[in-house]
């Protein structure tokens, strides 16, 4: 069976438009590398990757928002609150009948442009 994000065994092809374009992104792709390794908090996996913390911020976001990663705050003993983040549990098996059955459920053309803007 396959685990879409979110835990469902079907996607639509708006979440899995969002899904692929989200991973379409080098940065993101590292991210999701990094966290599958071991979860980490913003500061320690900016520096592992070479990026800026505020860079990151974004492409996490981005990743929370498509379901592939989720986040906990914890308080570390000095009493900080730190957040981590890890991989959500996904799968995707992309045969040409999955994207068939994903394109049935499209938004049109005029929804897609209202998201965007």
């Amino acid at each position: 069976m396959q685990e879409y994000p979110g835990g469902r065994d079907v996607v639509s092809g708006d979440e899995l438009l969002q899904v692929l374009g989200t991973l379409a992104n080098p940065h993101r792709m590292r991210v999701v590398a990094a966290l599958a390794q071991q979860r980490n908090y913003v500061s320690r996996l900016a520096r592992e990757l070479g990026i800026s913390r505020a860079l990151l911020q974004v492409h996490l976001r981005k990743l929370e928002a498509a379901g592939l990663v989720s986040a906990s705050i914890e308080v570390s003993a000095d009493g900080k609150a730190m957040k981590f983040y890890e991989v959500a549990p996904f799968a995707l098996h992309l045969t040409p009948e999955s994207i068939m059955t994903a394109a049935r459920t499209l938004s049109t053309d005029r929804d897609l442009e209202a998201e965007l803007r």
